[in-house]
This record gives structure tokens, sequence and C-alpha cells, in this order.
């Protein structure tokens, strides 16, 4: 559950998402319905596959397991993570990013060095398209802010790459990579405000 949960985590941000949600209801009750589902999905992949199984997750669950339970699982200098499931795939969220460590790592200290201009906590917008096809994964980015400013993906992907890396996986997540879906997730099903894990 520890590594369905991580990668969640992980995932929605590097993955989903990061524009801001309007009118989301965020509560204590469903955060803990969300970590249910989990429990759930965790539950139908150590069952096997007789039959496919569909759990539904609402945006505002996700939204308010971020709030509440997501904060151990989030790598330093990522906060308030927040997430729209807009539909047809489509996916955007916000977060809060510390730029000051990796900014002073790539800053070559020239006048037009983008990351000597750029430092503090940012808020940093992300949309794109979740395609998932038999147990796997790939995110498409379409648009990528840097505190309201437009930026590249390479941009971004400096990023994800600084804030996911792992002692078994050093350079971080590349954006552009397929991945394999946890627990034996055959696809997920991105709809308006909600998205259907399908096992």
């Amino acid at each position: 559950m520890r590594y369905y949960i991580r990668w969640s985590a992980a995932a929605t941000l590097a993955i989903a998402a990061l524009a801001t949600v309007d009118a989301a209801t965020v509560s204590r009750q469903s955060a803990e319905t969300f970590s249910q589902k989990v429990t759930v999905i965790r539950r139908n992949a150590e069952a096997g596959k007789s039959v496919a199984r569909k759990t539904p997750v609402s945006q505002d669950e996700l939204n308010s397991w971020f709030t509440y339970s997501a904060s151990p699982h989030l790598p330093g200098g990522v906060s308030q993570p927040q997430v729209t499931i807009v539909g047809d795939g489509r996916v955007a969220g916000q977060a809060i990013v510390d730029l000051e460590a990796l900014a002073k790592r790539r800053s070559s200290g020239g006048a037009f060095d983008p990351w000597s201009l750029i430092g503090g906590k940012v808020p940093v917008n992300v949309t794109g398209i979740l395609h998932t096809r038999d147990g796997k994964a790939r995110f498409e980015v379409q648009t990528a802010e840097i505190s309201g400013l437009p930026v590249p993906t390479s941009i971004l992907q400096e990023l994800v790459s600084f804030y996911s890396r792992t002692p078994d996986h050093p350079q971080g997540v590349r954006l552009d990579d397929t991945f394999s879906l946890p627990a034996q997730i055959r696809e997920i099903q991105v709809g308006q405000g909600q998205a259907v894990v399908v096992q």
C-alpha cells in the first residue's frame, strides 16, 4: 500500500498533475474515502483478475487526500498539490514548489540564465492528457507555467527530474516516458471531476 500511495502522489504531481482547482470541496471524510479506495484497489490486485473491477475516484477525494494525508509522501520542496480532472483524458493541477535548491544547482551565474532569475516558493501549473492502456500510461504535457508565466517543457522536466530522484532512480522521472501502472491497473478513465480505475 505504501508503494501505491507514493506512486499515486508522485504520478499525480509528475503526470497530473498542476492548474488551479475551482470550487473544490475538501474534507477529512473525503480524504478517508480516498484512502479506503486505495485499499480496495490494492485488495483487488491481490485477488486476481476473475472479472474487471472499476473503482471511481473523485477530484474532491483526491484533493482532500492531498490536503490531509499526502505530506509524508511528497518530496521535500513540494507542497499544496491540487488536481483538476477536466475530462476526456485531460488533467490539470497545481503545486507550490521551492525552486531555491534547484536554481542554485542549475544556475551558471550568467545574466541571461533563467535559473539565475528564479528562486523561492512558487506555484507551478501543468495541463495535459493522461493516456492509459493495457497496464501502461503516458502523460502528454500541453502547457506548463511557473508563477503564471509559460515555460518550455524542458524547464518542467528539470523540476520533475530533480524532485522525483531516488537512490534507485538518481535521474528521476522523465515526463515523456511510458510507465507501468501499479496494482494490476489496466487503465484509468478520466472523466469530468472523477477518474475510474479499471483493474
